[in-house]
Parts: structure tokens; C-alpha cells; sequence
């Protein structure tokens, strides 16, 4: 259980993610597991996930090789970084791609929330590629931060972070799939 929040605001992209893994009904909080952050770095790309944790270390490895050219700046070229990845993941990191009944396509089982100097972007499990004009959120808390950046992004106080922090502090106030502390990146949008 997770929840990742992105948001663009005044020229500046943030991402914030939780740092709670559940297993059940046990939680694993950031006390005890040195590992917690859901968010990685591939060069400029801040990455974070939802889904099983697994997809973390899978990601950060497949992303570091030397060979792999990923592209993250519009989304025709995150979602052929997806298909390029998909078949890799099945191959070499035994994904179990298994579609239920009326899936359209194979699922690679996670969800994803890039920020970067081109914007904020969501992959879905199907490798729906979606770009976000303002803000947006995924994982069991994400109906609680979406709300809360609903009702904060036009709060002139607030930047791109704050609202970002306060959407994934509002989940794990509300989720029981969320918990603190977080962790929250901002990223300088480059001039069109």
C-alpha cells in the first residue's frame, strides 16, 4: 500500500511519496526498514511507485543499465520506454504479466508518477501514459491527497512541494495503507 502524489504550480514539478509498506495486515514503517523510500532517480527523473515493493529495486535496476535508453520528456517516448521495459520484465525479471479475463493488454502490475524538467506524468499498470496539467495521485491513500489538492492548489501560499507533502500527509492521516514520514522532490520546469 502506498501513496505517491505529483503537482505542477507556478514553474516548479514536485513528486512526494509515503514511506509505509504493508504486507496484509502488518505495516512495515520507515522505524524499521532502512529501505523505505519509493522514489528513485533515473538522471533527471524523479520516479515513484505503487504496487509491490519488489517493483522498486526491478525498476532502479532495469533503468541502470548501461544499454537502456529510457526517455521520460513527452508521452509517446515514457510509453515506448514502457513497451521496451515490459518485455524485459517478463524475460530476464520473470514478471508475471498474466491479463484476468477482460484486461485488454498484458499488465506490468505497478503504477507509476514521474516529475521532471518536462512535467509531471502517471504510467498505469496497462502503460496508460497520461501527462497532468496540475496535479495528480495514485496508491490506497489516493482519493484522500487527490482531495487535498483539490482544496489546496490554488492556495496562493502553497508551491508545488507543500501541496504535494500535504496531499500524502492527508492519506496517512485517512488510509490505513499510508504512513510517514515522507519523502518529496522539486524540480525547476525548463522553459518552453
Amino acid at each position: 500500500m502506498t501513496t505517491i502524489a505529483v503537482v505542477r504550480k507556478n514553474g516548479y514539478v514536485a513528486i512526494a511519496a509515503d514511506t509505509m509498506t504493508k504486507w496484509g495486515s502488518g505495516k512495515e514503517t520507515a522505524d524499521y526498514v532502512v529501505n523505505n523510500h519509493k522514489t528513485f532517480k533515473v538522471r533527471d527523473t524523479v520516479i515513484a511507485i505503487t504496487g509491490n515493493t519488489t517493483f522498486k529495486a526491478i525498476l532502479a535496476d532495469y533503468f541502470a543499465r548501461p544499454k537502456v535508453e529510457a526517455r521520460f520528456d513527452n508521452v509517446h517516448n515514457i510509453f515506448r520506454t514502457w513497451q521496451a521495459m515490459h518485455a524485459v520484465l517478463k524475460e530476464e525479471y520473470f514478471l508475471n504479466a498474466g491479463a484476468g479475463g477482460d484486461d485488454p493488454v498484458e499488465s506490468t502490475r505497478v503504477d507509476v508518477l514521474l516529475a521532471n524538467k518536462h512535467g509531471i506524468f502517471g504510467v498505469a499498470a496497462h502503460r496508460t501514459v497520461q501527462e497532468f496539467s496540475r496535479f495528480y495521485a495514485f496508491g490506497s491513500g489516493a482519493d484522500y491527497a487527490m482531495g487535498s489538492m483539490y482544496a489546496t492548489y490554488n492556495d496562493k501560499q502553497r508551491d508545488a512541494e507543500a501541496i504535494a507533502r500535504l496531499a500524502v500527509e492527508a492519506a496517512a492521516e485517512f488510509n490505513d495503507g499510508t504512513g510517514l514520514p515522507l519523502t518529496a522532490y522539486r524540480i525547476k520546469l525548463a522553459k518552453p
